[in-house]
């Protein structure tokens, strides 16, 4: 059994001999009633607290109950309002739902609406339990969401340190090896790792875990990019446009490794040694989920057929990152230079 106390009911009527008959009647049906003659006395009565229900009559002295319902549904954590009245203008009952009561009772000579009142008064308080237990789990789920959020952030936050650590102990090593071949490849392993490290970066900052703004974490990649092979003594410049689009985390990190790999290409094999050339990257929506990638050069030009220069890594890691994105990277034919291009869905 329940140790709850009865529902505290608060009715307001300026007839306080009806008053006494509702009290019994309420009492009946197992809440406790306190009554109050006058909307002064009943809206002081509700800011002091601990009412479960009001029931509020219309016609009273002092004002109507159109005048005092605002007040009251303005209290905090107001309780509920069934309206009283023996007007049989309906335009009174009208307004005071529109102007917050969960429901109305028209008093009737044959005394009939204490029955109706009750009823009311037990479907309006199930109607705010079922509220109150609605916002209830409504705030647990949330806080258990941001709870979860907070936590992959961190996760995010940590991974990324993880990796920058990495390639911090990357690029140690390059500087202690003297083979070219051996330094190279630590160079576009510190690249690799850089562009997973970067998705994690964006989304330990951005308020949504589950996708990455691609324009604004490419804009970082490319840059870390042009830094790293200027600093290797390959200098071009790299042109960026990509449109304002939320990728998915995964996605986004497949892309960003391609985009690693097909620029880091073009710096090493484009153009011949001492000349200066210019990588373009483009990202645009080529339909409502569908996404376009191109990498160009003006270079000496590759139309991806034949032994491919260097170990063959890059192009493994390209068709890998490509299968992730369930599409497959081609280049376009019959232009000067490189381009690659890949279309994925969204």
């Amino acid at each position: 059994m329940s140790d709850a106390a009865p529902a505290l009911i608060l009715y307001i009527d300026d007839d306080p001999g009806l008053g006494r008959l509702v009290q019994r009647s309420l009492q009946a049906r197992g809440y406790r009633v306190e009554l109050a003659v006058s909307g002064e006395e009943g809206l002081a009565r509700a800011q002091s607290g601990g009412i479960a229900l009001i029931a509020l009559d219309h016609h009273m002295p002092d004002r109507t109950g159109l005048d005092l319902l605002p007040l009251l549904r303005s209290l905090p954590d107001a309780p509920p309002v069934v309206y009283v009245t023996g007007s049989e203008d309906s335009r009174v009952a009208v307004a005071a739902l529109k102007a917050g009561a969960v429901d109305y009772v028209w008093k009737d000579l044959q005394g009939q609406f204490r029955e109706l009142l009750g009823e009311a008064v037990d479907t309006a308080l199930r109607q705010e339990a079922l509220r109150r237990d609605k916002e209830r789990a409504e705030a647990a789920v949330r806080e258990a969401r941001d709870r979860a959020e907070l936590l992959l952030r961190e996760v995010n936050h940590r991974v990324a340190n993880s990796l920058t650590l990495v390639a911090a102990l990357a690029r140690m090593q390059t500087n202690a090896v003297a083979d070219p071949a051996a330094k190279q490849a630590l160079e576009e392993m510190q690249s690799r790792i850089s562009a997973i490290a970067g998705i994690h970066r964006r989304l330990y900052t951005s308020q949504d875990v589950e996708a990455v703004e691609l324009d604004a974490y490419l804009t970082g990649l490319v840059e870390e990019l042009q830094l790293a092979m200027k600093a290797s003594g390959r200098d071009h410049a790299i042109r960026l446009q990509a449109e304002p689009i939320r990728l998915a985390t995964d996605k986004a990190v497949s892309l960003g490794v391609v985009v690693t790999e097909l620029v880091t290409n073009a710096y090493k094999y484009a153009y011949p040694s001492e000349t200066q050339g210019e990588i373009r990257v483009h990202v645009v929506r080529e339909g409502p989920d569908t996404l376009s990638l191109a990498v160009e050069d003006d270079g000496i030009g590759w139309t991806g057929e034949g032994e491919a220069r260097g170990t063959g890594l890059g192009s493994r890691i390209i068709r890998a990152m490509a299968s992730n994105l369930r599409s497959v990277l081609t280049y376009a034919p019959g232009r000067i230079g490189t381009r690659a291009v890949l279309s994925f869905q969204t």
